[in-house]
């Protein structure tokens, strides 16, 4: 694309996210400042739409963005704008680490006040840590990992494992591990298990690899992990309210969660903000929906997701601001002071 077209694109799609309207080539020529004739910019927007970045709806002869249209326009000409604190309702700044319910519930509801979209924060995980494991065959290829946390807890989960290990086996990787692991949180062992894997035995490597994974899935599925507040936001949507197919596809997403969680899982792994455009996560397959998140920390250790979820039609940067801001605002309500 040459610059002329990309100042069109950026154009239109600014046009679009303001006035919800598909952008002909009049006002395109107008907003833009470039002194083309409307035939040339008919010619270039012809080029955008064979790239598959604009879509022309039956109904008008403008045109709108598609998902890849906002997504080039998110990754190469948004402008963010410098953080402003002053115009933002803070988190309860002084609300103790100990309450970290009820700043999770605040930062969801403040994300979906600001953004009039859906706000959604994560739980905190906790660090989990095992004082004992022990691996129980209950048939071939078939392991029952029992885990004990120091204050009694008891983690069960059953893993299906590529070959079968005989009771001896089991019984020396749960005295290694053990002897080895014990008092380490599961992310410890992870990592731990990164450096060591080539010098650990073989089978012991794989049966802590599994037990770890089965252990984390099991503390995840324990724990209430997602809040959710703002989905009404969605039925005052322009975008959505004419159609009720997908307003009642949103909802069951809402209600299951389950790919939310997945969703929020993989942009904790990540600094900064993740933005999803158009399904193009794959968990959260919506063509009209977007999400903006980004990890929040206690003491320096990302420990959850936050973000806002709403039409592809939305104001990015200004989006970005508040989920940006709001992270800040958590981590610091949340941390030790």
């Amino acid at each position: 694309m040459d610059d002329r077209a990309k100042t069109l694109l950026k154009t239109l799609v600014e046009r679009y996210i303001a006035d919800g309207q598909p952008v002909g080539s009049r006002t395109l020529s107008k907003a833009s400042g470039l002194e083309l004739s409307p035939a040339t910019i008919r010619n270039v927007m012809a080029d955008l739409e064979e790239l598959g970045l604009i879509a022309s709806p039956h109904t008008s002869a403008g045109r709108i963005p598609t998902a890849k249209g906002y997504r080039l326009f998110v990754d190469a000409m948004l402008t963010a704008q410098p953080r402003q604190l002053q115009s933002f309702t803070p988190v309860e700044p002084k609300l103790p680490p100990d309450q970290p319910q009820r700043v999770i519930a605040n930062a969801a509801q403040m994300l979906s006040n600001l953004s009039n979209f859906v706000g959604v924060v994560t739980a905190p995980r906790k660090a989990t840590v095992f004082h004992h494991i022990e691996f129980m065959r209950l048939s071939e290829k078939r392991v029952l990992v029992i885990m004990v946390a120091p204050d009694g807890d008891v983690q069960n989960r059953v893993i299906f494992t590529a070959q079968d290990y005989t009771s001896a086996q089991l019984q020396e990787a749960s005295n290694y591990l053990t002897a080895h692991y014990a008092g380490l949180t599961l992310d410890e062992v992870r990592e731990r298990l990164k450096g060591e894997v080539d010098a650990l035995q073989r089978e012991i490597s794989t049966l802590m690899q599994a037990a770890v994974q089965a252990s984390s899935e099991a503390v995840a599925d324990s724990q209430e992990q997602v809040v959710i507040s703002g989905e009404r936001n969605l039925l005052t949507v322009q975008d959505f309210s004419s159609d009720m197919n997908s307003l009642r596809r949103l909802f069951d997403l809402f209600e299951q969660k389950t790919q939310l969680m997945r969703l929020l899982d993989v942009s904790s792994r990540a600094e900064g903000i993740r933005i999803y455009i158009g399904g193009e996560s794959m968990v959260v397959p919506f063509e009209e929906l977007s999400v903006v998140s980004a990890p929040y920390e206690v003491d320096g250790t990302i420990v959850g997701t936050l973000g806002v979820i709403g039409p592809t039609r939305m104001a990015y940067d200004r989006m970005i601001q508040i989920v940006d801001i709001t992270s800040r605002l958590v981590s610091n309500a949340l941390s030790s002071k």
